[in-house]
């Protein structure tokens, strides 16, 4: 299948929910196995969760484990046991075990493409374990190394090359990164960090070997991660498709909107404790915009820098001051050049100088606003357990909107009088 040929087909099954199945189908068995992993999860779900056992059973032996279990995991428990129940003895087993794990664990995420071998093995004694391995699955193995029953590193597959038949395995020793088990994703995705281009081997309570994380599972992690968070920025729950049903895009958006409107009554309030300044100078009205749009932007920025700065690990409440004090001089810059910009703006069209320099100092104080919110905010919520994604944008958009509104206006009092 050419590769346009192949996107298209990808892009009709996604899409047209009501004929996934039967187009799906009418793929002859080469095309479905390049077609099934290349699809969404929630789509991989929701396809083989339909298709007929003699069809969905030959795909998932064919296909690499890992993306076995990624699909099986997306299946509903009754359904993986019916599969489960009809596949070969070495696959059921497999995947028996790891369907047992929690998949935003570490246990999860990991494979179970490894072998063990004693730190005094020879070359010759492991060879055929490799041979074996690699004829089983279609992939050569981690080969861990123990002592006295203890992991202690890997054998690079590269290393092994020049290899006489009498080298013992602990002259090719690495060490490897481990993890507990029950350690979760993010713990996963930090470890990664600390260990850039690495496996990690997940372990038992008692430190026995319980798989092999690769870097490629990670990178699919944080895809899924920054995804999730995206769709969080935005309000929207990240269970929700594209082609999702019209009752399920209200059931999971209209809280967040209803809480929003809550926030923009308070911004109404505060606007109206200026009404005789604003009807007296109708002018003001036309800018107020401008002061809160720039500020949620400013606020917008510094949020989602946090957000990152968090899920990484390189932000935290103990860190808040440095971090604040240079998004609040990025704001006073920021707040300085657009502000010498709209200052000029009003100036040319409108001849007021007075509400020009109201506008570039409310513009200056509610970048600087937006800097401090967008900081502490996320950084507290983080600091509650709570995802600062989900939540951190209503609490700052009502507080540029608010403050900026009574910066503005208050200014505005004070100087046309």
């Amino acid at each position: 299948m050419a590769n346009n040929s192949l996107r298209s087909i990808i892009r009709e099954i996604t899409y047209k929910p009501k004929d996934r199945v039967e187009l799906f189908v009418g793929l002859d068995d080469e095309d479905r196995l390049k077609v099934l992993p290349k699809l969404s999860r929630y789509v991989q779900g929701q396809l083989v969760g339909q298709l007929p056992q003699s069809v969905a059973l030959p795909l998932l032996e064919h296909l690499d484990p890992d993306d076995t279990i990624d699909i099986m995991q997306a299946l509903p428990k009754r359904k993986q046991k019916e599969l489960l129940t009809e596949m070969t003895g070495n696959l059921q087993n497999t995947l028996s075990v790891l369907l047992e794990f929690d998949p935003k664990t570490a246990a999860g995420l990991m494979s179970l493409n490894y072998i063990q071998v004693d730190s005094e093995d020879k070359f010759k004694n492991f060879a055929a374990d490799i041979h074996t391995h690699e004829k089983r699955t279609g992939k050569l193995p981690v080969i861990l190394v123990l002592e006295q029953g203890k992991l202690i590193g890997f054998l690079p597959i590269k290393n092994l090359i020049f290899a006489k038949p009498e080298d013992k395995a602990k002259q090719f020793i690495k060490k490897i990164a481990t993890i507990k088990y029950s350690a979760s994703s993010q713990s996963v995705i930090n470890k990664f960090l600390d260990n850039p281009h690495q496996k990690i081997s997940v372990l038992s309570d008692s430190g026995n070997i319980l798989g092999i994380i690769y870097s490629d599972d990670v990178l699919r992690l944080l895809q899924e991660k920054e995804a999730s968070n995206l769709y969080d920025f935005a309000g929207v729950n990240n269970e929700e498709t594209v082609f999702g049903s019209v009752k399920q895009k209200v059931k999971f958006r209209h809280r967040w909107l209803i809480l929003n409107l809550g926030t923009t009554f308070l911004a109404a309030f505060a606007v109206s404790m200026f009404s005789e300044v604003i009807d007296k100078y109708v002018l003001l009205a036309i800018y107020m915009p401008i002061v809160a749009g720039m500020g949620g932007n400013s606020a917008t920025q510094t949020l989602a820098v946090l957000v990152r700065g968090i899920a990484l690990g390189q932000a935290e409440i103990k860190t808040a001051w440095p971090i604040l004090r240079k998004e609040m001089g990025a704001a006073m810059i920021n707040g300085l050049i657009n502000g010498l910009l709209v200052a000029g703006i009003v100036t040319f069209f409108n001849r007021d100088l007075k509400i020009a320099l109201i506008l570039a100092i409310a513009m200056i104080s509610n970048l600087l606003i937006g800097a401090i919110f967008g900081t502490l905010v996320p950084l507290i919520i983080a600091k509650l357990k709570k995802d600062p994604a989900t939540s951190a944008t209503v609490f700052i958009t009502t507080a540029t909107d608010v403050l900026g509104f009574i910066v503005f206006l208050g200014l505005a009092t004070l100087v046309l009088r």
